[in-house]
């Protein structure tokens, strides 16, 4: 009997980082199920399949609500008796300083990036504590390391999913559950777009083009999602308990930098007060965590 293929549920499947792990984990054997929230956002990821002659299954699931995530795993475990591999990437952005947010529409940010993850993890947990066996693997953010500016809610969601995988990995570990985040950097995605767009709130107008600089600076690396793809594939494949993994520009400098202290707490706050030149904040910013 030859061994047993894992299987694997990947949410966000549609673009980006999510898109470029189903094809690399496909390409690796692993059973995959792509879930988004409309079919219609997986014709590029169906087309890219297709040519490279990959399955993978595609489920509707929008992780924001209680009963597509029912619905999405029980279309799941009707074709596969376990699930292996969690990776909880859904997950959207908020600019808005924390005068401009909104809080009707700011709470969707949490509804997604840290409720959708609860509900996900609720949905496979039974089935790997049976099987004794799995790994969970978040999706996590340098800006769940670091407030990063003009962007307080997203930095709050993915703080608050820090902290949750943080517990998680350990009172997971006696059902034979494995946590792991990965915390991006900057890569080159649509998220230079999405984050042009903010309040013109004149008191901020500084912050937000510090945001854009930063994105910008970012954007320039060239690190595409397939370099975040495969730490995904090198997490899974190690029998290290490694909780944290950061990826693609500015993360490990940036994380290093703020808890090994070499980037104090006054120097970051004290770098807010740079304003009415952006050169002058990047050039600081980059020169503080030797970017």
């Amino acid at each position: 009997m030859g061994e047993q293929q894992n299987t694997v549920v990947i949410t966000g499947a549609n673009s980006g980082i999510g898109r470029s792990t189903a094809l690399l984990l496909a390409s690796n054997g692993y059973k995959v199920f792509a879930t988004m929230r409309s079919l219609s956002r997986g014709e590029k990821l169906r087309a890219i399949a297709d040519e490279l002659q990959l399955e993978i299954f595609q489920i509707e699931l929008d992780v924001a609500s209680d009963e597509s995530v029912q619905e999405g795993f029980n279309q799941i475990f009707e074709v596969s008796e376990r699930i292996d591999v969690l990776v909880n990437n859904a997950g959207i952005g908020s600019n808005a300083s924390i005068e401009d947010v909104t809080i009707d529409s700011d709470k969707e940010v949490f509804e997604t990036n840290f409720w959708g993850v609860i509900r996900c993890t609720q949905a496979v947990l039974p089935n790997m504590r049976e099987n004794q066996s799995g790994h969970i693997v978040q999706i996590s953010s340098i800006a769940g390391r670091v407030g990063l500016p003009g962007q307080p809610i997203y930095s709050a969601s993915k703080w608050a999913l820090e902290g949750l995988s943080e517990n998680m990995a350990h009172d997971l570990a006696a059902h034979g559950v494995r946590v792991s985040m990965i915390e991006p950097g900057v890569t080159r995605t649509a998220i230079l777009g999405k984050n042009s767009d903010f309040p013109d709130n004149p008191a901020y107008r500084d912050t937000y083009q510090r945001m854009f600089d930063m994105y910008a600076a970012g954007i320039a690396a060239n690190i595409r999602p397939e370099a975040v793809a495969e730490t995904i594939l090198e997490c899974l494949s190690t029998s290290t308990h490694q909780l944290r993994w950061p990826v693609a520009w500015g993360a490990d400098q940036m994380t290093n930098a703020r808890f090994d202290g070499t980037v104090s707490d006054e120097e970051w706050v004290m770098l807010g007060k740079v304003v009415g030149d952006s050169n002058s904040w990047v050039e600081e910013f980059t020169r503080l965590f030797n970017l």
